[in-house]
């Protein structure tokens, strides 16, 4: 019931998404020279998108800002942004830095230019604003890492006292209180500098009491009331758990702790990857449960350390292999979740080593197979512990009737073998001998089996602990299936994409402006009427002027060309807004270059022109 009343309260409202967010088109585009000053700038992304109060920064030639209307939804579709310009602007180029907030809670910014009749002559550095503040945006990482590791110990804590039974849960009290007090103050920490993360401003802002009303109203925020919500009601259950004597009632106490835990697990899942991109409600799905599987066998791992720091061996026996058989389950979950996930953010075998999610994804995968090897070894070590105890189960011999007022079995059982009960046999002790000595069963926690298992456990904490720092910043990283998407999409009814050619050149002289590059810049790069900027840079890779710049372009296939560009000098680099290519197809794009009366070369490109 709790599970579905927050999926409803965090889902409701919510829009289909492709991906996490990027962008894949603006208009003007990025680097074109237009003849009329726009009405407004649009940008468009691959999934919805929230604004903020400074969505759009518009600079001017003059590097000043320019006066802008509120951002809003273009034509009231979610994926885009649009905010309104003046009704004059000045001839030049323009810079437009954006922030937006996607569908799955990480703020997105960049910045792009556009030019008013022609560029700028001269460009100076643009202060476009904050892209992100270092000690807000290290604030708020250490704080969603903080919250999975107590998430991940409050749910393995508790998964452990329920499901192994150990006969004294004392230990795990104290690392359960801590994790859920600082689960509560990293939720409450994330909460308050939402705000300033996502406007990419300093700390101070987090007390901005309209700014966080803000946040309470947009999903991120309500996903972290409502963790706050699961908390409390946890902490109440956890009270009455430790009131609470003897088996009665166990299955209902399963079923209300799996539903927090799923619950809390959920406050996360409606806010980060799974809640935007393909199959939505699967990945959900999907991400809950890995969550989960995280916590039992991560947290769990915590637990039975310091289960083995504290614990006798006649409970050990028991606990451990039941730990055991849950740990295996957990991670036959995460294998499943985890190829999934991978599947989903990935796209592509050629992304694991092509793309930032893809390498870090590559570096999670070697660090889970790190602690798998661990495991297995502590597997080894668990399963020794657990063969005394089989050896004695299985030696015991059905009971036999006594008389009324004889000592009762479990009596005898407590007065041990000077009452004339047998203790193990060295063949039972002996069943397994690891590599440094038998493990004696009923030894307490300083028998060497038991310290040897002990260290395994400690060495698997740390490398999970390592592995969910990388799941952290996994989790704020663009998939590398949403940048395919944003490379490959364009924006429906915008015209297509500017084309940019850079041209090498020699000509053998050996000086600054007798090599290096040409930057060509064709707008829209279609049939008809295209304008032009070119750039030429020298070996040093700085800005050089130069005697002449000659384009001309030929289409071979119909016979048309040469047609020159008939480039101007505009004093550092040269353009023109004629040049007029009446067909579509595959032309070849001739580039003279003359540095000095007599040292010149041309090289040739194709270029694309679409219809």
């Amino acid at each position: 019931m709790l599970l579905g009343t927050v999926l409803v309260l965090l889902l409701a409202g919510a829009a289909p998404a492709s991906a996490h967010s990027a962008l894949r088109g603006t208009d003007p585009d990025d680097g074109s020279v237009v003849k009329r000053a726009p009405r407004h700038v649009t940008l468009t992304f691959t999934e919805s998108v929230g604004l903020l109060d400074d969505s759009f920064r518009v600079f001017g030639p003059d590097q000043r800002r320019v006066h802008t209307d509120e951002a809003t939804h273009a034509d009231g579709r979610s994926d885009t942004a649009r905010v309104g310009l003046p009704g004059k602007l000045a001839q030049g180029t323009y810079t437009v830095a954006w922030r937006v907030v996607s569908a799955d809670s990480h703020p997105v910014s960049g910045a792009f230019t556009f030019s008013v009749g022609k560029p700028s002559a001269t460009t100076g550095q643009i202060d476009t604003g904050p892209v992100e503040d270092p000690l807000t945006g290290g604030l708020h990482d250490a704080a969603r890492y903080l919250a999975y590791l107590a998430a991940a110990l409050v749910v393995g804590l508790a998964a452990f006292a329920l499901l192994c039974r150990p006969a004294d849960t004392s230990p795990l009290r104290k690392p359960l209180v801590a994790a859920w007090w600082t689960l509560l103050g990293s939720t409450v920490v994330l909460l308050l500098l939402r705000a300033p993360y996502e406007r990419g401003t300093g700390p101070a802002a987090a007390f901005d009491a309209a700014a966080l009303g803000r946040t309470l109203a947009g999903r991120p925020g309500e996903a972290l009331l409502a963790r706050l919500v699961v908390l409390l009601l946890m902490a109440a259950f956890l009270m009455r758990l430790a009131k609470r004597r003897g088996p009665e009632g166990r299955p209902a106490v399963l079923a209300v702790g799996t539903a927090l835990a799923a619950t809390l697990a959920l406050t996360w899942a409606v806010a980060e990857h799974a809640s935007a991109g393909i199959q939505v409600p699967l990945a959900m799905t999907s991400s809950v449960l890995h969550l989960l599987a995280t916590g039992v066998w991560l947290g769990g791992l915590v637990a039975l350390l310091l289960t083995l720091r504290r614990s006798a061996g006649d409970d050990l026996t028991a606990v451990v292999p039941r730990f055991s058989r849950i740990a295996f389950a957990s991670v036959t979950v995460l294998a499943v979740t985890g190829l999934y996930q991978s599947w989903r953010g990935l796209g592509s075998l050629s992304a694991l080593t092509g793309t930032s999610y893809g390498r870090l994804l590559l570096a999670k995968l070697a660090g889970v197979c790190v602690l798998l090897l661990v495991a297995g070894y502590s597997r080894r070590w668990t399963a020794l512990i657990a063969a005394p105890a089989v050896a004695a189960r299985a030696a015991v011999p059905a009971p036999v009737p006594q008389p009324v007022g004889a000592p009762a079995e479990g009596h005898a059982a407590a007065e041990g073998p000077e009452r004339g009960e047998a203790g193990p046999t060295p063949d039972e002790s002996d069943e397994a001998e690891p590599p440094g000595g038998p493990v004696k069963p009923g030894a307490g926690s300083g028998d060497p089996g038991i310290r040897r298992l002990r260290r395994s456990v400690l060495v698997e904490v740390a490398v999970a602990a390592v592995v969910l720092m990388i799941t952290t910043v996994l989790t704020g990283t663009l998939p590398s299936r949403a940048q395919a998407e944003a490379a490959q999409q364009a924006p429906v009814g915008a015209l297509p994409p500017t084309t940019e050619v850079t041209v090498p050149f020699d000509t053998g002289t050996g000086s600054v402006t007798g090599s290096g590059k040409v930057q060509i810049t064709l707008d829209p790069a279609r049939v008809g009427e295209n304008g032009m900027q070119v750039l030429v840079y020298g070996s040093d890779s700085g800005l050089v002027a130069v005697p002449e710049v000659r384009i001309t372009f030929t289409l071979p296939s119909r016979d048309v060309g040469p047609i020159d560009a008939e480039l101007t000098d505009r004093g550092g680099y040269w353009s023109t807004n004629a040049v007029n290519l009446p067909l579509a197809g595959n032309w070849t794009m001739k580039t003279t270059v003359r540095v000095s009366e007599v040292d010149q070369v041309s090289v040739e490109r194709r270029v694309r022109v679409k219809p």
